[in-house]
């Protein structure tokens, strides 16, 4: 019975961890730099972001849409590290997020602001769509049509 508690408790916290990681965003950059021809739709939010939270099914319509296409989503939660383990994974969990989920883990709020977008004010919901020919960044909160749109006008 223990054993199989052990393996139990093994896979929930594989699931758990698989649901949202710690990200830098050098390790951003190199991602979008090997897609080769991936398009990156990348949003930025935070639990505590009404309008974050209600775009975030739009967002995971766009990755069932394209499931079979180049087109990547990420979404990047900007809540504070220490929340991580106790609101941002069960956050992921309770609404059923299947895209890949990550958390910003950078010191210097300012400076990874100007690095993803020196127009960006900082504030959100924030969406980068992005592959070799386009970047394109946009400060609002987007409906399932405008992302559907924004992504098949992206060039």
């Amino acid at each position: 019975m223990r054993i199989f508690f052990i393996i139990c408790l093994s896979l929930i916290t594989y699931s758990v961890d698989a649901q949202a990681k710690l990200l830098k965003l050098d390790e951003l950059d190199k991602r979008i730099a090997n897609g080769k021809d991936t398009t990156y739709v990348i949003n930025f939010w935070a639990t505590w972001c009404s309008p974050c939270v209600a775009e975030l099914p739009n967002f995971e319509k766009l990755r069932l849409a394209n499931l079979k296409k180049p087109v990547k989503v990420l979404l990047v939660s900007l809540d504070f590290k220490s929340k991580l383990q106790k609101e941002v994974i069960p956050f992921v969990l309770n609404n059923k997020i299947n895209a890949e989920v990550f958390l910003l883990n950078e010191p210097d709020q300012q400076q990874y602001i100007e690095r993803i977008d020196k127009k960006w004010s900082g504030a959100i919901p924030a969406t980068l769509f992005v592959n070799k020919k386009a970047r394109r960044f946009y400060e609002k909160e987007f409906t399932e049509t405008e992302l559907k749109n924004t992504l098949l006008n992206l060039k």
